[in-house]
């Protein structure tokens, strides 16, 4: 990658940092490519984000370098290596984290002159701050795209219960939305949660817009398709009713309590047409070890847990299902979206919903009826909804859920039309300040409490976890964006 190739371009220069890229399946790497991708007529554009490692594990052509640089379809990549994690271990996923945010910031010196920087809110709060730190060091504008609320999703979750570190987390990411010069968010719920977070004062400027699937790369198949069929044949799912639930086996979907419900629905309920009814999980997460604990104590012999499929295989595992789960636990309203509504939809398939009432899933669902609903916890409905399914199972009424699904999709949600909005809301943030590398403040105008914040990022920094130099420590010997002294905004 060249530093300079901004310079040698007509088109201004967005720089997104995305966390996860492709071919990490993470649902926001995906969009982020196709955002990337999809914006290149406009804009020159390098993406910094990790190395492949979304399920934990750092590939052995990753393991040597701090940076690797690619360059996929025209979006210049540069790679931040990172040490491997366990999604169930929280000092790992720290490690980890921390690790790319350092070094996001080291990357961002390298990338030469910027006119607009694109951050989502990945990871929690550094997201946010990441866009802060690119906004200052290259006099960019700064667009925050809001994917997920925190701190709000980890109160919501229970993830955390300290109400100091909640307080700090809050604090921050306002200010990574008080320093944007646009905050994004992609749910007509989060508006509200955005203005509950400044309650009633001054608000950034801010856009609302929806997530998106290619409805070109998914779409509805017939199930005599060759791929469709070998999937199925993998793993015992021929002759089934499935119902599946695709995507992030995690913390914010009430699955463990999910499951239970199933035990309703043991191996041998059949449909009227003669089907078994089986229940397929694909993905990984950190509630994939007890949900599959759980199904093994009480022996669910028709739960089965099948791993993530490529983004070539997306469309085949999609189309294979009968109905789709989309769930979200009590409390995620206003927080995050669940992205996967628009893969079920783009396939044409109908929805199993648990979503919050006035949620942006749940108020897309109603406005197409391309699915059955019912409110978190209540696991009585939920229980009907899928005995409904079933005794419906390949009824005109259950396939016309799924055929408005796509047409609300193809008319009103396609990857085009969202792209286009982010392309303009980029663009109404007018011209940069200056696209150059801030100049290092001298020592002598620096004062004693910001000495003592850039004394504590140098420790850190220095840490063996980062694995650097001092030579190469003292490029960020420079006012950091929280100090008492940056006002340039």
């Amino acid at each position: 990658m060249n530093a300079n190739h901004a310079e040698k371009s007509p088109k201004p220069h967005l720089l997104i940092y995305a966390h996860y890229y492709h071919p990490d399946v993470a649902s926001t790497g995906q969009i982020l490519r196709e955002l990337a991708e999809g914006l290149l007529g406009q804009f020159s554009i390098t993406v910094i984000c990790v190395v492949p490692s979304y399920g934990g594990v750092v590939g052995v052509d990753y393991v040597k370098k701090s940076f690797y640089f690619e360059n996929i379809n025209g979006v210049d990549v540069m790679r931040i290596r990172v040490p491997g994690f366990d999604k169930t271990n929280k000092l790992s996923r720290i490690k980890n984290i921390s690790a790319y945010f350092f070094r996001a910031m080291r990357a961002t010196t390298r990338v030469g002159s910027v006119d607009y920087v694109y951050s989502i809110s990945q990871p929690p709060i550094l997201g946010g701050l990441l866009g802060v730190w690119g906004k200052w060091v290259k006099h960019a504008k700064y667009i925050y795209n809001i994917q997920d609320f925190n701190p709000e999703q980890t109160i919501a979750t229970g993830y955390s219960k300290n109400q100091a570190i909640l307080k700090m987390m809050l604090m921050a990411d306002k200010f990574s939305c008080k320093r944007a010069d646009k905050v994004i968010v992609v749910g007509r719920d989060m508006v509200e949660t955005l203005r509950k977070r400044f309650l009633g004062k001054q608000m950034p400027t801010y856009a609302f817009i929806n997530n998106w699937i290619d409805e070109n790369e998914i779409y509805p198949l017939g199930q005599n398709e060759p791929r469709i069929v070998a999937f199925k044949q993998k793993y015992g799912l021929i002759n089934h009713f499935i119902l599946m639930y695709s995507g992030n086996l995690g913390l914010y979907y009430d699955l463990e309590n999910l499951i239970k419900v199933l035990n309703a629905f043991p191996k041998g309920v059949k449909t009227l047409d003669g089907r078994d009814v089986i229940f397929a999980f694909i993905g990984a997460g950190s509630m994939k070890e007890k949900l599959v604990r759980y199904q093994k104590e009480n022996r669910m012999e028709n739960v089965l847990f099948i791993p993530y499929q490529s983004k070539a295989d997306l469309n085949y595992s999609l189309n294979a299902a009968d109905v789709h789960w989309c769930v979200s636990a009590k409390g995620i309203k206003g927080v995050s979206v669940p992205s996967k509504l628009y893969g079920i939809m783009a396939a044409g398939k109908p929805v199993l919903a648990v979503l919050e009432s006035g949620s942006e899933a749940r108020l897309i669902l109603e406005e197409t009826t391309c699915g059955l609903v019912s409110d978190p916890d209540d696991y009585v409905l939920f229980e009907q909804h899928i005995r409904w399914f079933i005794e419906h199972a390949g009824s005109e009424e259950v396939r016309n859920m799924g055929l408005r699904g796509r047409a609300y999709l193809v008319g009103k949600l396609t990857k085009d039309i969202s792209i286009q909005k982010y392309g303009e809301e980029i663009l109404a943030c007018g011209a940069s300040h200056g696209s150059r590398m801030a100049e290092l403040i001298p020592h002598s105008r620096r004062g004693a409490d910001e000495q003592q914040l850039l004394q504590a990022f140098s420790e850190v920094d220095a840490h063996p976890l980062w694995s650097r130099s001092s030579a190469q420590r003292s490029a960020f010997c420079i006012q950091p964006p929280w100090s008492p002294y940056y006002n340039w905004r």
